[in-house]
């Protein structure tokens, strides 16, 4: 932004210093001159012929004050030029600084040392904002160069499968279409979890009452199915938990925790158990479900973008797009919540999500 030139914080400092001291020595001679001047006689041969009249004083105190004051004035500008330098010189190394992150260095911290005041206060937030920011944009450059490989993925895949039907016209056109219908309900799938996600991040959504209770019954009753083929047992239990925000992103987050929970579980004879509870201003829903002991490594590591544990990873119809959990911090965190997973002893996973209630 263009801005006219004007004085620098350093010289309006110096200038105000410098008027303090001026306006500060004219009172002290106004004082002088109001009670010391009034009691020395005003005739030509002063008290008794002996002390100084007042025109002797004036004459000689006049030309005295006039030189103090000229010295206060000089020694006010020199004086409080250095000490605005001094004081302003944090600031100095802050502005540096914001100019050094201006031109895309976000590893530049100020780190100031010294006991705590008003600029280190602010030195030390200005380090923290650079963190954040330098940890949010590696983690979006890291996010976008995943998503360019997941979606190129199955565009490769969409082209080998042509070149091959290209070089052999006498292969089965049956198996091709439903290959590349399978590609591309990928892709489809992948490009929808990355739009839901970016909607999230912006917080772009019309909020309305929401009973959480209401969504895990319907997401428990959508996944019934799955969870009957894979022989897991799925309850819903609680109250109603009535929360603010967008019944569809919420829907989303409750049936990525219900569908998350019955895919990584057990092969077997597993359990996913729904909670949902009012708890005082706060709107709780809880997502636990049976399956293999996870490191607490790769639980820090789950809500990221395309990161899938080893553990984790799938090959059936169910193998996903890496963004389920990704999706639930993103909803989570535009409705102004909290998302807790917290490894079970015995295997599994318990997923807590706390929502401010519904007024």
């Amino acid at each position: 932004m263009d801005r006219r030139p004007g004085l620098s914080a350093r010289l309006k400092l110096t200038l105000s210093y410098a008027g303090f001291l001026a306006v500060a020595g004219a009172l002290l001679l106004a004082v002088v001159w109001a009670y010391l001047l009034r009691y020395v006689p005003d005739n030509p041969q002063g008290l008794l012929g002996i002390s100084p009249n007042r025109y002797l004083l004036v004459h000689t105190f006049a030309p005295a004050a006039a030189v103090a004051m000229a010295f206060l004035l000089v020694f006010g500008l020199v004086g409080g030029w250095i000490l605005a330098g001094r004081m302003l010189a944090p600031l100095t190394r802050i502005r540096d600084a914001a100019r050094t992150a201006g031109t895309g260095s976000l590893s530049h911290r100020i780190r100031m040392t010294g006991r705590r005041d008003e600029f280190r206060e602010l030195s030390d937030a200005f380090d923290s904002m650079l963190g954040q920011l330098e940890s949010h944009v590696a983690e979006q450059q890291r996010f976008a160069a995943n998503a360019s490989h997941e979606l190129r993925t199955p565009l490769s895949i969409s082209r080998t499968l042509l070149d091959v039907a290209r070089k052999d016209p006498t292969r089965d056109r049956g198996e091709l279409i439903e290959r590349l219908y399978e590609v591309n309900t990928r892709a489809i799938d992948l490009t929808e979890a990355l739009l839901l996600l970016s909607r999230g991040d912006r917080g772009t959504f019309t909020r309305e009452g929401v009973d959480l209770s209401l969504l895990a019954e319907e997401a428990a009753e959508t996944l019934l199915p799955l969870a009957e083929q894979r022989r897991i047992t799925l309850d819903v239990t609680g109250g109603a938990a009535p929360a603010d925000g967008s019944a569809e992103l919420l829907s989303r987050m409750v049936t990525n925790l219900v569908q998350n929970a019955l895919v990584h579980n057990l092969p077997s004879g597993g359990a996913v158990t729904v909670h949902t509870e009012a708890d005082g201003d706060t709107s709780v829903l809880r997502v636990e479900n049976t399956g293999p002991a996870l490191p607490p490594e790769l639980v820090a590591t789950l809500t990221e973008p395309f990161r899938r544990g080893t553990e984790r990873v799938r090959t059936d119809e169910h193998a996903g797009v890496g963004l389920g959990l990704a999706i639930v911090q993103s909803v989570v965190r535009a409705h102004d919540g909290s998302l807790d997973l917290v490894p079970r002893p015995a295997g599994g996973l318990l997923v807590t999500v706390r929502l401010p209630a519904a007024p």
